[in-house]
């Protein structure tokens, strides 16, 4: 790649055509400039949409301090995409989770042999930016699946990867993978390492510049994708992140387990996979979180475990081991954690300064400090509950929400807000709280327009007293934020006499009768006027202290970060004790004792049968058979869930846990067809085996259930078995799960494969009914039961006429089968051992006899020619080729 890498200016783009998502809806201090004065008079007009795509974009003026900037636009046609066709949503696999989230993510790539890619992602809506950069293969999976956890709303390459006689193979792959994201190409003019270090420099928390420098010196390409991502949010975006205030961090691919999108959606790991609303995943198992924080935390440490043992993971063991023991110490911080709301987003808000100033982002920017307000009032108490903690991990996060890091916010709001005046919920509550939030004194005028504020809200009950009295009815006084004061009354009091003429808008719902009068109306109108007056005169005060906050917005981040990790920690807490988990460790081997599916225990807690679990190097590949519905899948899918519940920290359900670090977690299990990639069950199949085994290693963990059914029997067999030839060479830890007897018996002789089965009992009841018993239980060696499906159709109610059907047609084949083995190979095997035995006796008999050296000489020779003429004759006899002598095999 050419040693300057830079992005262009957005394109018209279909991108997330369907889309109306707006940075508005969760950063309501996000304001936009109007349609006019956004586009060119060249382009057709086109009305504003509330979205950080820049479809619309060609040449775009920006108000304030702005200078008008327009960025050239590409003549590369993008594709259009349609997201009707099933696509999973956002909530199934992304980090960040949610769809309202508003995340732009930039590529570059050098490319050759081995290809680096960096990778820059901002979230507009938490404020936060992840630089990485990838040493990938060809294929690029580190960087899709990378690019998939964060599943970005726009995605940035530069403008010469998309020459359409030149375009790049990452890009060709991202736009395969990823069909349904708008994939913009910028001008190589953005894309350069010194801006991207200057962007560094200006907007990163000046307590973590030094350490950001050192993490990302050579990253080349992650420095010019971050300079590109911050331009485009600036220019297209149209937000400005005001200094120091960016969370930025670099996230190294090897620190972290990958798990592939497949294997999120087979295990369940964020979602169930027949009720999206069902809370039996692991992370709505996990899920105890308190804070909207935490639970951001949460789901983005199950989709990317950890494999840093003494940085991260001991860390909180101990902090999980010290929360179950002080019990007291535990619920004080799980009270202290419900006193906090979604503070990522609130600070955010506090940073992300609008190009336009209004009523309404006056009077968000109150709200908002409201917000930090409450927020600042409950880390005392969180800290208060830290007072005994002596793990690590709880002391340092104790020292981040120390009194001296909020106390100079505190006295700030303290000396601009009304101490009684706090944040609610409601929408007249908060209407009163915008009101009278600026200390009195402050501004004249200010005060002049809370006591006209004051005087028409008690006009409004007067009216509203008035209008009992005079009219004989009993009115309830309601509010919202788009009717204002309304009144309600109920129909039944109306049924013998007419609604009363000074009653206007009436609108009928349920019982009631919804309407207001034209006094209420004028009332509204004045309160309205009253109350943005005094937002209005509150706004400068409120700029003032919005820009004394911005100063300690870091520090602020940082206690919010501290809180969303304790706030997780206390979560395993939970589930710890109320499930009886234990601690892991970890080795070099993978060693469970007692261990119980953590999803499907929560469903059955009295009916699971727990099991044992152990793999080293001895024991890496384990095929595990056994009868239908005996829980093989069940076992198999508990070992990887446990594996990913050890690797983000939290205890596991097991007597005794003891794990190796995983860094590539592969699980091919779903067999469900894919009607939208026009692809058959068998087809998903092989496309999954295949990505498995080109990345798979020594440091992967990969679960197989019943691969090869999709097809015959016969290439099913032969492609299981070829897939378990190269897994067992890739020295992975594999769990093998399968109904082909056949491949236990080929590899039970390898070296490290280990034959287990789940165990099954069998018996007659009164002579005519038949009974199977699931042990549920694991167990050495193959499968031994014979005909077990044949069992089980007895045993659920199946028809006796065609279960007998069935059974005479396998008695028969299996009767075949031991005939043509008998005239075949094995036949020929018992008769070359019986003339061999023969003609060992007959030499032990002449060993003992008195005949002379001449006679004994020519009867050995006549021996000899017999015994050569005897075997010549067997051979021919008994003749069969090759491939029928595999075709019995596969038979049998």
């Amino acid at each position: 790649m050419e040693a300057s890498p830079g992005p262009p200016r957005p394109q018209e783009s279909s991108g997330r055509g369907t889309s109306t998502r707006s940075l508005m809806t969760p950063i309501n201090l996000i304001s936009r400039t109007s349609s006019s004065t956004s586009h060119s008079t060249s382009r057709p007009s086109v009305p504003p949409r509330p979205s950080t795509s820049t479809s619309q974009l060609s040449s775009t003026s920006y108000s304030g301090n702005r200078s008008a900037t327009s960025l050239s636009q590409p003549s590369r046609q993008r594709r259009h995409t349609s997201t009707t066709s099933g696509r999973k949503s956002r909530a199934t696999s992304s980090v960040w989770g949610s769809d309202s989230h508003e995340i732009i993510c930039a590529v570059s790539e050098a490319r050759g042999v081995s290809p680096t890619v960096g990778l820059a992602f901002i979230n507009i809506t938490t404020n936060e930016a992840v630089l990485s950069q990838i040493c990938d293969s060809q294929f690029y999976v580190k960087t899709c699946h990378k690019i998939q956890m964060y599943e970005p709303s726009t995605i940035l390459i530069i403008n010469t990867a998309c020459a359409p006689n030149a375009k790049s193979s990452l890009l060709s792959i991202i736009e395969e993978e990823l069909p349904d994201t708008a994939i913009e190409p910028l001008d190589r003019k953005y894309w350069s390492e010194n801006a991207g270090l200057e962007f560094i420099q200006s907007l990163a928390f000046r307590e973590d510049l030094e350490a950001i420098k050192v993490a990302i010196e050579g990253n080349f390409y992650a420095t010019c994708s971050f300079a590109a991502a911050i331009k485009f949010v600036e220019l297209s975006c149209r937000v400005s992140i005001l200094p120091h205030s960016l969370r930025v961090r670099y996230q190294p691919s090897e620190d972290t387990m990958m798990i592939d999108i497949s294997t999120i959606h087979s295990l369940e790991l964020i979602q169930n996979l027949q009720n999206a609303k069902s809370k039996d995943c692991l992370f709505g198992l996990l899920n105890e979180t308190l804070t909207p924080m935490g639970s951001r935390m949460l789901r983005s440490n199950i989709l990317q475990p950890s494999c840093q043992v003494d940085n991260t993971l001991m860390p909180r063991y101990d902090a999980v081991d010290e929360l179950t023991v002080k019990e007291d110490m535990f619920f004080e911080i799980r009270k202290a954690l419900k006193g906090f709301v979604d503070v990522e987003k609130l600070l955010t808000a506090l940073v992300i300064v609008p190009h336009q100033s209004s009523i309404h982002t006056s009077a968000q920017t109150i709200n908002n400090i409201l917000g930090v307000k409450a927020f600042i009032t409950a880390v005392p108490s969180l800290y208060e509950a830290l007072g005994t903690a002596r793990a690590d991990l709880l002391t340092r996060i104790r020292e981040i929400c120390r009194p001296e890091l909020t106390q100079p916010v505190a006295n700030l709001i303290a000396a601009a807000i009304n101490e009684d005046v706090t944040a609610m919920k409601t929408p007249l509550d908060m209407r009163n709280q915008r009101t009278y939030a600026v200390k009195s004194g402050v501004h004249g005028l200010l005060d002049v327009a809370r006591q006209t504020y004051k005087e028409a809200t008690e006009d409004v009950h007067r009216h509203l007293e008035d209008l009992s009295r005079d009219n004989d009815i009993a009115p309830e006084l309601k509010f919202d934020t788009n009717r204002q004061y309304w009144i309600r009354l109920r129909q039944s009091d109306f049924e013998d006499r007419n609604i009363p003429d000074i009653l206007i808008n009436k609108v009928r719902k349920g019982v009631w009768i919804e309407c207001q009068t034209l006094t209420l109306v004028q009332l509204n109108h004045r309160i309205t006027d009253s109350h943005n007056e005094a937002i209005m005169l509150s706004d400068k005060v409120m700029q003032e202290l919005l820009d004394a906050i911005r100063v300690h917005v870091p520090d602020l981040f940082r206690v919010c970060e501290s809180i969303a990790l304790l706030d997780m920690i206390a979560a395993f807490g939970q589930c710890t004790t109320t499930r009886d988990y234990v601690r892991p460790e970890i080795g070099n081997a993978l060693a469970l004792k007692g261990a119980r599916h953590p999803i499907c225990e929560r469903a059955n807690p009295e009916r699971f049968v727990p099991n044992d679990v152990f793999a080293n190097e001895q024991h890496r590949f384990q095929i595990i058979t056994g009868c239908n519905m005996s829980g093989k899948s069940t076992y198999i899918r508990m070992i990887s869930l446990l594996q990913v519940m050890a690797q983000v920290g939290c205890f596991v359900p097991a007597q005794y846990a003891a794990f190796s670090i995983i860094q590539q977690l592969f699980v091919r299990m779903s067999t469900d067809d894919s009607i939208e990639a026009n692809m058959s069950t068998f087809s998903l199949e092989m496309r999954e085996m295949a990505f498995i085994l080109r990345n798979i290693n020594e440091k992967s963990l990969t679960i197989i259930d019943e691969l090869g059914r999709g097809t015959s029997t016969r290439d099913g067999l032969a492609i299981a078995l070829a897939v378990s030839e190269a897994l067992i060479q890739s020295s992975s830890l594999v769990w093998f799960a399968t109904h082909f007897q056949q491949l236990a018996k080929v590899l039970g002789s390898r070296p490290g494969v280990l034959n287990l089965h789940l165990a099954t009992e069998t018996h007659d009841v009164d002579g005519d009914n038949l009974k199977m018993t699931m042990l549920y239980k694991i167990s050495s060696g193959p499968v031994q039961e014979e005909h077990y499906g044949l069992n089980l159709a007895r045993a659920i109610g199946f028809p006796e006429r065609f279960i007998k059907v069935a059974e005479d047609v396998s008695v028969t084949l299996a009767e075949n089968i031991e005939r043509k083995k008998q005239t075949s190979q094995s036949r020929k095997l018992l008769r070359r051992r019986k003339l061999i035995l023969n003609l060992h006796d007959t030499l032990l008999q002449l060993r003992e006899s008195d005949m002379d050296d001449a006679a004994l000489g020519s009867y050995l020779k006549r021996l000899q020619g017999e015994f050569v003429a005897r075997m010549d004759e067997i051979e021919s006899d008994g003749q069969i080729d090759r491939e029928d002598a595999i075709k019995m095999e596969e038979e049998d």
